[in-house]
């Protein structure tokens, strides 16, 4: 069969944008395999017991040859958070949304997604999968923070006997501190949004994740230094496993 260049261009084309996210991860559950799949500074979907789940989507085309999502985790109303034009594009009429409050409210008027809404604390049982709603929030607590406490939230997503972590936008508050039996945790590092390197390591070695991936790490000053983020958490303790990936894929 002959290719014209056109065709190979075309072809080359298609394979390095495949190629430009990470590659899954795989965690064991007592339910079959968890699928990780990180996507784009805050965005990833996990896949599991044959459901999908995006946390704060944003940016259709990164998720191009994904499956639809079946429920949604959207943490705050930040754009690089809650992106309605990416919802609109990826989500299905019958896509349940959990959200705070504050997200809820700035969907539009008669939209086609079941919204479920979370205030910190709160948990709900959506498509087989757990899902608590826990702080996350700027230290320290002022009215013109950039993330004040109780309007958005972190996540704990528990499916078969794993418990998942979420972080949203916060820095090293009380309430990461105590979470307890955490197997993968997303920890977010920041500045000026949320916290800095020494900050998000100094979290994680207190609640000790069996696994845990630095993401939403672009801050105004670049991308911050997640080598030296896994340099302190393995001083600090060895056993916790610090996953490296690319969440910042060329478009």
């Amino acid at each position: 069969m002959r290719y014209t260049a056109a065709t190979l261009l075309l072809c080359l084309f298609m394979v390095q944008s495949h190629a430009q996210l990470s590659q899954p991860d795989v965690i064991n559950t007592s339910n079959g395999n968890l699928s990780i799949q990180p996507i784009q500074h805050a965005s990833l979907a996990i896949t599991a017991g044959g459901k999908t789940v995006y946390i704060d989507p944003s940016g259709a085309d990164f998720f191009k040859g994904l499956p639809a999502p079946d429920l949604v985790l959207v943490t705050d109303i930040h754009g690089d958070h809650f992106d309605i034009n990416t919802i609109n594009a990826l989500a299905a009429e019958g896509t349940i949304f959990v959200v705070p409050q504050a997200v809820a409210d700035k969907f539009p008027a008669g939209n086609k997604y079941k919204l479920v809404v979370l205030k910190n604390g709160e948990t709900t049982e959506q498509q087989g999968f757990s899902v608590t709603a826990v702080p996350m929030y700027n230290l320290p607590e002022e009215a013109g923070a950039f993330h004040t406490k109780g309007r958005g939230n972190g996540y704990v997503v528990a499916y078969g006997g794993k418990r998942l972590y979420f972080s949203g936008d916060t820095e090293d508050i009380p309430e990461m501190r105590a979470l307890q039996n955490i197997d993968v945790a997303f920890v977010c590092m920041n500045l000026p949004y949320t916290m800095e390197v020494k900050q998000a390591a100094d979290a994680v070695l207190a609640f000790k994740p069996v696994i845990v991936y630095p993401y939403h790490y672009r801050g105004q000053g670049g991308l911050s230094d997640t080598n030296a983020f896994k340099e302190l958490v393995n001083a600090g303790n060895s056993g916790i496993e610090v996953r490296l990936r690319n969440w910042y894929p060329a478009k």
